[in-house]
C-alpha cells in the first residue's frame, strides 16, 4: 500500500495511490470510438518511407504508426482558457501536475428551460441541461471544500463509450448559473462525461466555457482570464462501479504544445479526517 495524507480546507483525506481508477477513455485508433461536432475520427496508420513499413504485420521489423485525432472530439481531453483566446496557450503549461482534493457526484439533467436559470438563447424545450439547482443538490450531499469536481450525467452506461455526439445539443450542457456557481464553489478543476459544458451549437457564445474560464464579455485575451489556471476536462468515462464521494484526482496529460491534449484524470479514492 502507498497512502499519503493531504490537508485540504481544514481536514485531512487520506489515500491509497496504489490503485488508481482511471476516468479515460480507451481510444482504439480506427476500431469503435466517440465522436462529436462530426470531427474525422481519430486513425492510425503505419509510418512508411521506401522499403520501410512500421507494420510487424506487413513485414516490418518493427511497428511505428503516424496517429492522426482531434483531442477536442475524439476522447477524453483536457483543455484550459488557449480554447478560447487569440493567445496560444498550452494546457500542459496551466497544469503542471499534482493531486487535487475532488468531489465526485451523480447528476441527472432536467429538461429546458429550467426554473431559475437562465435558457440558451436558441435552447429547444426539453432539451436536457444541467442547472444550478441541480449542482447546488448533488454538492450538499459532500459538504466542504474541494479544488475539482467530477460530474456523472444520468442514466449512464457503456453507449458513452461509442456516442456519435451529432445535432444542435446531442448532450446535456451547463447553464450560465450553473457555471457560475462552479466558480462560487471555486473549483478550479471540471470533469465531465459530456462533450462540451456548452450547448454544441450556439452560436459562438459558449457562456459556460467562459464563466468557468473567467473571460468576461467577448474578450479572446488570456490575460483578461480571472481564472486563468482552471481546466475542463470532457468525454469521460465514469464507470457505474466508481461511486459518488472523496477523491484524490490525478490529471494526466502530454506536454502538447495546444489549448488541449488527450489526457487520462486518475481517481484514487479518499478518506476524510475531520
Amino acid at each position: 500500500m502507498s497512502e499519503v495524507l493531504v490537508a485540504f480546507g481544514g481536514h485531512h483525506y487520506a489515500a491509497d495511490l496504489s490503485d488508481p481508477l482511471s476516468l479515460a477513455m480507451p481510444l482504439d485508433f480506427d476500431g469503435v470510438q466517440p465522436n462529436h461536432f462530426g470531427a474525422p475520427p481519430a486513425h492510425a496508420r503505419p509510418l512508411e518511407d521506401g522499403a520501410f513499413v512500421g507494420d510487424v504485420r506487413a513485414g516490418g521489423s518493427v511497428n511505428c504508426e503516424a496517429l492522426s485525432l482531434v483531442p477536442h472530439c475524439n476522447g477524453t481531453h483536457t483543455e484550459c482558457v488557449g480554447h478560447l483566446t487569440s493567445d496560444r496557450i498550452a494546457v500542459h503549461e496551466i497544469l503542471r501536475g499534482g493531486l487535487f482534493i475532488t468531489r465526485l457526484v451523480s447528476i441527472r439533467p432536467e429538461p429546458a428551460p429550467a426554473a431559475g436559470d437562465t435558457p440558451d438563447p436558441d435552447a429547444l424545450a426539453g432539451e436536457p441541461v444541467i442547472t444550478a439547482r441541480l449542482l447546488e443538490r448533488a454538492l450538499a450531499a459532500f459538504p466542504g471544500a474541494a479544488e475539482a469536481l467530477v460530474i456523472r450525467t444520468l442514466p449512464n452506461d457503456a453507449s458513452k463509450l461509442a456516442r456519435r455526439y451529432q445535432g444542435e445539443a446531442p448532450a446535456a450542457y451547463l447553464t450560465a448559473e450553473a457555471a457560475n456557481a462552479l466558480v462560487a464553489h471555486e473549483v478550479r478543476h471540471l470533469v465531465v462525461d459530456l462533450p462540451s459544458i456548452d450547448r454544441a451549437h450556439d452560436r459562438g457564445r459558449l457562456i459556460a466555457h467562459r464563466r468557468f474560464f473567467g473571460l468576461a464579455g467577448d474578450s479572446r485575451r488570456a490575460h483578461d482570464a480571472t481564472r486563468r489556471e482552471a481546466t475542463v476536462t470532457e468525454l469521460a468515462w465514469i464507470a457505474p462501479t466508481i461511486h459518488d464521494g472523496w477523491y484524490l484526482l490525478d490529471l494526466q496529460l502530454p506536454a502538447f504544445m495546444s489549448d488541449a491534449a488527450p489526457s487520462r484524470p486518475l481517481l484514487y479514492p479518499a478518506r476524510r479526517h475531520d
